[in-house]
């Protein structure tokens, strides 16, 4: 095997949805073009190029909504899986391991392998800050997703405004409108309901092959068992 398809078949999963969201991500401008033109055609206005577009508010603030509500998904799964458990799901870690678990279990400090990842070999600040990372990293992606769809929402929605002819909003005002709540609160219900969804239906229906479901035939108080 080549090292060219090597890769691919050793990073396969990322890739293949990374293309999946470049592709989509693509569809969601065109589509999302056609419709503001549409809207500034119907009002006798200028239409704008696909650059203007782009480099709007009105495409940043429908992207940046949907990627907070994926951040924030990940960023309570990971931490509230600390703790929180699921009878029966492979979603769930088993039942006697709720919490952060010891460092033999975890493998870090004195505990850490000849190929485990050198700041969990480390001590003090630098193996705390691993140890979280993953968790940190989904938390900074959600709060600065989250300022964007704040700072080009209040842009979009003051470009209609100032179209009616209405005096535009600051963006303390915006925040606490229910304009911006709606349109989060839309996108966060929906990612709730999908991991709730995903934890309870795991515990009884099965797709074999995969590392989300547990083996066909695991009973279905089997926890923490992946297939």
């Amino acid at each position: 095997m080549s090292r060219a398809s090597r890769f691919i078949h050793d990073n396969s999963l990322t890739l293949a949805f990374a293309g999946a969201f470049l592709l989509t991500l693509v569809g969601q401008a065109a589509s999302g073009l056609a419709e503001v033109n549409n809207q500034l055609v119907a009002a006798d206005l200028q239409p704008v190029s696909v650059a203007g577009y782009l480099t709007g508010s009105d495409f940043a603030v429908d992207v940046t909504e949907n990627w907070q509500s994926e951040y924030l998904q990940f960023f309570l799964y990971i931490f509230g899986t600390v703790w929180l458990l699921q009878r029966g799901s492979p979603e769930s870690k088993s039942l006697d391991r709720a919490g952060p678990e010891s460092d033999r279990e975890q493998k870090v400090g004195p505990h850490a392998t000849a190929d485990s990842p050198r700041w969990a070999r480390a001590s003090g600040p630098r193996r705390a800050l691993y140890s979280r990372s993953l968790g940190i990293v989904m938390a900074l992606f959600f709060l600065g997703s989250w300022l964007t769809q704040s700072v080009t929402g209040v842009a979009a929605f003051n470009a209609e405004r100032l179209r009616d002819l209405k005096a535009p909003l600051t963006w303390w005002d915006y925040v606490l409108s229910a304009d911006f709540w709606n349109r989060t609160l839309q996108n966060w219900q929906s990612e709730l309901l999908a991991v709730a969804s995903m934890a309870i239906l795991s515990v009884y229906l099965r797709q074999r092959g995969s590392p989300e479901s547990k083996p066909v035939g695991a009973a279905h108080t089997s926890t923490g068992v992946e297939g």
